[in-house]
């Protein structure tokens, strides 16, 4: 009996095939755009996101012939659009990292109290949360409210459009919009009422694993899948990816590096905190029942690489080529072994956890004429796991240890990478048998639902490390010097990034 996982990412989506022992059968990727036309704006176009994945399960599907008996998905967190009774999107869909909703998480900050908030929803007011963009939309877009039937996440709209039997939003991405209950999973009246809507402009909460209905005949036709195979409920990409890690338990912890890099781990209880709050690290519904998760991010992580290498170092693409390199690969090998003596602010997007500050900005520090291309690429891998041990070292000061990490994603492909992490961080990093961690974990609860194992937990037995990166003491001194220099840097030049950004003394 073969299932699929369904990973729809913020720049591509992919589709695996797993049988019960987690041999994998069948696989397709495509990449997309985000479409950046002015800052703090990022959308996408939920009927060529639909096309994509209508594309990628055809292709997974046909490299197993089709004998599929359940699919699940995982999905972007955060990201919004609005339909009509057809499931048309009436408008782009708003992605986490588009901010023009700024306003609205201040006026829902003023009216609740950001405690109040967080308390009973494990979200903070920030414009990345959903329903801050649903207010959005009602208070700018006042004939796309009027004419909408549903606002939706890429969960249920997608879901919808496989032929759910109706609109379904499974609990890890319901619980990430602050519009519902952290511990009854349904959704809050006053807040919705807040932002112009009511509870039935939204999809119903479900648990993960919920079986939604079964794959529509005419898309069984058209995907190549076999009849009637079931749709099931799947989650947040980073609870679906930290399940098909094998997180089944505290003190272990997810690093998720594509466009953007999130550490990701399970909490046995909600925790809802001030310290959490302060630091900005959610609490929203695991995949597991009775569980919650927590994470940290960093929005600009392999995008920031990405701008690097496309921007400044296509000379390189050929060099890279040649040798069957990728070009992240090929840039940091050929830059010197020791430390890079440059320091990179990597908050190109604003920064997000620890410290949550919008008005951030990117440099590069410590350019001579002498400075290459390769060594600046070092430096930014290097801000990258400064920032990864930042938000560790919040994480445990919120009561949330982590002893160990598990590597997905880009960054889990470059030994260099992985062993810096484990340098700067201080902690094991491992990798997995099966990368595709997200498609797993959104497989795991598909083949659950259908009855290919009885738990997730028992389905975990699959799940196997690969290969192990350890601390080497002497390079971790010097990085933790230069950490420190870190820290000090983004705080010396916090007033500078924020004047820049056009914010003034008064409103920093």
């Amino acid at each position: 009996m073969l299932v699929m996982g369904i990973d729809i990412g913020t720049t591509g989506a992919k589709a695996a095939v797993f049988d019960s022992v987690g041999k994998q059968y069948g696989y397709d990727f495509a990449e997309y755009s985000v479409l950046t036309r002015a800052p703090g704006i990022a959308e996408q176009d939920g009927e060529d996101i639909w096309r994509i994945t209508k594309r990628v399960i055809a292709g997974a599907g046909r490299e197993c012939g089709g004998d599929i008996i359940a699919l699940s998905l995982s999905v972007q967190g955060d990201a919004v659009t609005a339909v009509d009774t057809s499931l048309r999107p009436l408008i782009p869909f708003l992605l986490g990292m588009d901010y023009r909703c700024a306003s609205q998480a201040a006026a829902f900050a003023s009216e609740y109290g950001e405690e109040y908030l967080f308390r009973h929803t494990g979200m903070s007011p920030h414009p990345m949360n959903t329903i801050c963009k649903i207010r959005y939309i009602y208070e700018n877009m006042p004939d796309i409210a009027a004419n909408t039937y549903k606002f939706m996440t890429y969960s249920d709209f997608l879901l919808s459009k496989l032929g759910a039997d109706s609109p379904s939003i499974d609990y890890t991405m319901a619980s990430r919009t602050m519009a519902a209950d952290i511990l009854t999973l349904d959704w809050i009246p006053e807040i919705l009422s807040s932002a112009g809507i009511t509870k039935n402009q939204l999809s119903e909460p479900v648990p993960c694993g919920t079986v939604v209905g079964r794959l529509a005949k005419e898309l069984s036709e058209e995907l190549g899948i076999r009849p009637g195979a079931l749709l099931v409920a799947g989650g947040h990409d980073q609870a679906m990816a930290a399940l098909g890690a094998g997180l089944l338990y505290t003190g272990t912890a997810l690093d998720s590096h594509g466009t953007a890099e999130v550490i990701s781990t399970p909490l046995t209880v909600p925790k809802l905190d001030i310290d959490m709050l302060m630091h900005s690290f959610p609490c929203y519904s695991y995949a597991l029942p009775g569980m919650y998760f927590t994470f940290s991010l960093n929005h600009t992580a392999g995008i920031l690489l990405k701008w690097w290498a496309e921007g400044f170092c296509q000379q390189d693409y050929t060099a890279a080529s040649k040798l069957d390199k990728s070009i992240y690969s090929y840039l940091i090998e050929q830059a010197d072994e020791k430390p890079s003596q440059l320091l990179v602010l990597p908050g190109f997007q604003g920064n997000a956890t620890p410290n949550c500050d919008l008005n951030a900005r990117g440099a590069i520090l410590g350019l001579t004429l002498s400075s290459t291309r390769q060594e600046i690429a070092k430096a930014i891998l290097e801000s990258l796991c400064f920032n990864m041990k930042e938000n560790i070292a919040a994480l445990h000061s919120s009561g949330i240890p982590i002893e160990e990490l598990r590597c997905v994603g880009g960054g889990a492909r470059t030994p260099f990478g992985l062993q810096l992490k484990a340098d700067i961080c201080g902690c094991p990093i491992y990798t997995l048998r099966i990368r595709e961690a997200a498609c797993l974990g959104a497989a795991i609860l598909a083949g659950t639902a259908a009855g290919v194992w009885k738990t997730p937990q028992e389905a975990s037995e699959i799940i196997h490390l690969d290969h192990e990166y350890l601390p080497d003491p002497d390079k971790g001194k010097i990085y933790n010097a230069r950490y420190q220099y870190y820290l000090e840097a983004i705080q010396a030049n916090r007033k500078i990034f924020h004047y820049l950004s056009g914010c003034t003394p008064e409103n920093a």
